[in-house]
C-alpha cells in the first residue's frame, strides 16, 4: 500500500475528510500536508510509512485496550450492544444508575468474539445488552469485574439517550413565522449605555410581539475579553459558555435600589457617561464597558439579602467549574494582561497549584466575574420570558458562534479539547476566493468523546 492509500485510509479512520465539493461543485482532494498537519493536531504521527502503520494498528487495537467505551450514544428506544474488553476468561457483573437515581440490572449477551492478545495480555470481547426502555437523560453503566484487585475491579461508561427526533416549537409546527433579527448591541435606546443590553431587546421584542412577530433573532451574545480593547466581532467570543455582561441594564439590578445617596449618585454620573456614547456615529465599546464596569463594582458591593445571597449559590453550583475556570481567566486577564500564552507558565495550566492559588489570592475578583454572569444571563433570561408572555411562539433566537479566539478563556480552560494546532476557516468561494481562515480551534471529537461531550453539552445549556 503506498503512502498515499495509507494515509487516505488513517484520516478517514480519524473522522479527517480527504476531499470536498467546492462551492462550484467540483471535486477537491486535500494535499497530503494539509491531512498530516489536522492528524497531528489529533496526536496521530503520519510523518513517515512507519507511523501511519502503526497508527493504523492503534486504530484498530485502541478500543480493546480499555475495558468500557468512555461513552454510549443512542437514541430513545434503541437497544445497543456494549462491548466489554477485559482478560480473558473473567467474569463481570454490570448494571445501569440512571440519572434519577434509580438502577437497572444490564445482561451479557451471547455474542462470541475471538480474543485478542493486546500489550502482551490474552484478552476477550464480551457484550452487554441495554435495556431499550431507557428514558433520555445522561447515565452510568458499571461494570465490576470478578478476580481483580479492587482498586481496578469497575469501570464506567457514560450512557446518553437523546430523542428520536428534535421537534419545532409549537408556533412553527403547521405554518410559517416572522420575526425580526437585530444585532442586539446596535438596538440602542435612550436608556442604553451606548450599546443595546437585555432590557433593549425585551422592549424591542414586546413591541414586536404586538405587531404578530414570534421571535427576534440575535447575534452572539458570549462573553469578550474582561478588559480594552474588546473584540468587536460577537463572532469571535472568548467563551461561548458566558455571556457578555457588556448586556446588562444596570438599572434593573435589585441591589442599586441599597445603594446609599451619594452611591447613587455615582451610578448615575456613571450612566450619563455612557448614556453620551449614544449619540457617537460608531459603537464604542470599551467605553461602554468601562461606564457599566465601574458602576457593577459599586453594585456588587451591596450586601445581598438572604434570597438573593441563595439564588447566586445555586447559579454558581448549577454552573459550576465551568463558571470557576471562566472567573479565575478573567481575574488574570485583569492582574497579568494578554494573551494568556504569554502568563508564566505555571499559570497556563488552570489546573495548577499555581492556578489554585492565584484564584485563591484574588477571590474577590473571581466572585465578582462570577456575579457579572449571574446577572447577566438572569436579564437575558427575563427578557426571553417578556417575550413568551408578550405572544411570542418562539421568542429570543440567539446565534452561536462557529468557534473561539484562541487566545480566549476557552483556549485557556479546554485546551485539552480543542486542537490549537489548526484553526476553523471556509474554502474559497464567490466572495471569498482566496479562502477564510477564522483563527479558531475546533473541537478534538476524541477527546470531547474521552469527556462524554461535557464541554460541548455545557455550551449548549
Amino acid at each position: 500500500m503506498s503512502q498515499g492509500s495509507s494515509l487516505a485510509k488513517l484520516a478517514r479512520a480519524h473522522g479527517v475528510a480527504t476531499e470536498f465539493r467546492d462551492w462550484k461543485d467540483n471535486q477537491v482532494d486535500v494535499s497530503d500536508e494539509t491531512i498530516l498537519s489536522v492528524l497531528s493536531a489529533l496526536g496521530v504521527d503520519a510523518s513517515s510509512e512507519t507511523g501511519i502503520e502503526t497508527a493504523l494498528l492503534d486504530v484498530d487495537i485502541d478500543p480493546w485496550r480499555t475495558a468500557l467505551p468512555p461513552v454510549v450514544v443512542l437514541r430513545k428506544g434503541a437497544q445497543p450492544w456494549v462491548s466489554l474488553h477485559l482478560p480473558d476468561g473473567q467474569d463481570f457483573t454490570a448494571h445501569l444508575e440512571l440519572e434519577d437515581g434509580s438502577r437497572l440490572e444490564a445482561a451479557q449477551v451471547d455474542h462470541w468474539v475471538e480474543p485478542r492478545e493486546i500489550d502482551g495480555v490474552l484478552t476477550g470481547q464480551a457484550t452487554i445488552g441495554l435495556p431499550a426502555s431507557l428514558p433520555l437523560g445522561y447515565h452510568r453503566l458499571v461494570v465490576q469485574i470478578s478476580g481483580v484487585e479492587a482498586s481496578g475491579n469497575e469501570h464506567c461508561a457514560t450512557v446518553i439517550v437523546t430523542p428520536d427526533q428534535v421537534t419545532l416549537p409549537a408556533a412553527l409546527r403547521d405554518d410559517r413565522a416572522w420575526g425580526l433579527q437585530a444585532q442586539l448591541y446596535s438596538v440602542r435606546s435612550d436608556r442604553s449605555w451606548g450599546i443595546g443590553d437585555a432590557a433593549d431587546l425585551a422592549e424591542l421584542g414586546t413591541w414586536a410581539a404586538r405587531a404578530g412577530a414570534d421571535f427576534v433573532q440575535i447575534n452572539p451574545v458570549h462573553a469578550a475579553e474582561p478588559v480594552a480593547p474588546m473584540e468587536a466581532s460577537p463572532y469571535l467570543p472568548t467563551t461561548r459558555r458566558f455571556v457578555n455582561p457588556m448586556y446588562i441594564r444596570v438599572e434593573e439590578i435589585v441591589e442599586i435600589g441599597y445603594l446609599s445617596a451619594a452611591e447613587h449618585q455615582l451610578v448615575e454620573w456613571h450612566g450619563d457617561d455612557g448614556r453620551r456614547l449614544n449619540n457617537l456615529a460608531q459603537l464604542d465599546r470599551d467605553g461602554c464597558w468601562a461606564a457599566k464596569e465601574a458602576a457593577l463594582r459599586m453594585i456588587f458591593r451591596v450586601p445581598r439579602t438572604h434570597r438573593r445571597t441563595r439564588e447566586f449559590e445555586q447559579f454558581c453550583t448549577q454552573e459550576g467549574q465551568g463558571l470557576v475556570d471562566y472567573a479565575t481567566w478573567c481575574a488574570l486577564v485583569i492582574e497579568h494582561g494578554l494573551p494568556w500564552q504569554e502568563w508564566p507558565t505555571e499559570l497556563q495550566d488552570p489546573a495548577s497549584e499555581a492556578v489554585r492559588t492565584e484564584r485563591e489570592r484574588l477571590a474577590g475578583e473571581v466572585e465578582f466575574q462570577s456575579w457579572l454572569q449571574w446577572i447577566a444571563q438572569r436579564q437575558l433570561a427575563d427578557a426571553q420570558r417578556e417575550l413568551r408572555s408578550a405572544g411570542m411562539g418562539v421568542g429570543v433566537v440567539a446565534d452561536l458562534a462557529v468557534g473561539v479566539h484562541p487566545a480566549g478563556a476557552d483556549a485557556w480552560a479546554l485546551g485539552d479539547v480543542l486542537a490549537t494546532q489548526i484553526s476553523v476557516g471556509a474554502p474559497p468561494d464567490d466572495y471569498n476566493q482566496r479562502g477564510q481562515d477564522w483563527s479558531q480551534p475546533p473541537w478534538r471529537p476524541d477527546r470531547l468523546a474521552e469527556r462524554a461531550y461535557v464541554p460541548y453539552r455545557e455550551m449548549i445549556r
